[in-house]
């Protein structure tokens, strides 16, 4: 073989190796950018989803949304404000169901009984109520599969509220307690949280989400720090979402002492207040136990003057799940119609009140074959409170 022909084969060889080495690095890269954060965590008692599967917290950022998986949009055709919304909450505590061919069918589900909207939910997570920083979790959803469903929840005529929400890991502790002893950590705190918020803003904002929540049911910090939700949280939101923004407040020592509702556009209320004493209450049981509470909320609304939602409400399919609506707790015994009457009560207490512009249920799952005649959850799949649902939506308001 002449030298010419070796040299010339030589230089053949060293470029198809450079080409393969440039071409792997690519992929590598590509690879790392839609990677979801490899965290894991340890649930409490208090809240266990069904499909958790446990383990620690981890200090990683959330998981960059791949410039292919973000929906392009020069601008958002929002309906006009404010728009009463037949709303269903739909969660997953899963990285990656989101993105599953059952989840897609599940939304078109929600379409077809009259939904107009969908509250899609992340959830991040704290160790304890006194530590500052915010994480994702092993089982957070990935922003690739959260974008998937917001595509999704759109083909299928739905509009969207993303919810992010937050949970405490440590047993026995609840979101709405964190607090700190002192300046320093409320900022670290705030700061971290106010990240966490405005990464979803803007995922909610590039995706064409109608409309978006600041936080959940987070008492002492929203009652006792509101300066800080202005700093921190709003006007960070503000800078990256267009659309209209609410904030889920809970309904016990909370909803009444908000006082940044001024600076939203709808007062959202997680409404579990408790309805009856009884494990079996009868419908007009429910009917009176409304009428209790319903003189504080229009009190509450007309002081504020601001449209409300109920961003939460939901009962178990199971005795007693009138007197403690809120817990995770289910009864002793099925009982689905009590779950029914509980749905129904709602409506008939607020459906009118021109002050209400909608509500969303808790909740409804990416498997479409979920809850059932045995179920004694709060999920309405495959339950009488679900023909409830789709009978009312069907109702012009």
């Amino acid at each position: 073989m002449s030298l010419r022909n070796k040299v010339l084969i030589t230089v053949i060889i060293v470029l198809a190796f450079l080409a393969g080495f440039i071409l792997s690095s690519t992929r590598s890269n590509r690879t790392q950018a839609g990677r979801p954060p490899d965290t894991k965590i340890t649930y409490g008692a208090e809240n266990p989803p069904a499909t958790s599967s446990g383990p620690e917290m981890q200090q990683a950022a959330p998981a960059a949304v791949s410039p292919d998986a973000v929906i392009k949009r020069k601008a958002i055709d929002r309906p006009a404000f404010p728009q009463f919304q037949k709303g269903m909450t739909y969660v997953t505590w899963d990285r990656v169901a989101y993105s599953k061919g059952f989840s897609d069918l599940s939304i078109s589900k929600l379409s077809s009984m009259g939904c107009g909207y969908a509250a899609i939910i992340t959830t991040w997570y704290q160790g304890d109520y006194n530590m500052t920083q915010v994480k994702p979790g092993g089982n957070t959803p990935t922003d690739e599969s959260l974008v998937h469903a917001i595509e999704q929840a759109h083909k299928a005529g739905l509009k969207v509220m993303l919810k992010p929400h937050l949970d405490l890991i440590k047993s026995g502790c609840w979101r709405g307690e964190i607090q700190f002893s002192n300046d320093a950590d409320w900022e670290a705190w705030f700061r971290s949280y106010g990240e966490f918020i405005a990464h979803y803003a803007k995922l909610a904002e590039d995706n064409g989400a109608e409309l978006f929540c600041i936080g959940v049911e987070l008492t002492v910090p929203a009652t006792e720090k509101p300066e800080m939700w202005d700093t921190y949280v709003i006007e960070e939101v503000r800078k990256v979402f267009s659309g209209p923004i609410t904030y889920a407040a809970n309904w016990n020592e909370e909803y009444q002492n908000i006082a940044f509702w001024d600076k939203l556009d709808y007062a959202g209320l997680d409404a579990y207040f408790p309805l009856s004493e009884k494990d079996k209450p009868s419908l007009e049981d429910l009917r009176q136990g409304w009428k209790v509470h319903m003189e504080a909320i229009e009190a509450w609304q007309k002081k504020i003057n601001k449209p409300v939602l109920l961003t939460e409400v939901g009962y178990k399919s199971s005795t007693g799940a009138a007197k403690a609506p809120w817990e995770h707790q289910q009864g002793r015994e099925v009982d689905l119609q009590l779950q029914s009457d509980c749905y129904t009560a709602m409506l008939e207490a607020f459906w009118d009140r021109p002050w209400f512009y909608g509500m969303y249920w808790w909740y409804w799952g990416t498997n479409d074959r979920m809850g059932g005649s045995t179920d004694r959850g709060f999920n309405i799949q495959n339950k009488p409170a679900q023909d409830v649902v789709k009978e009312w939506y069907g109702k012009t308001r």
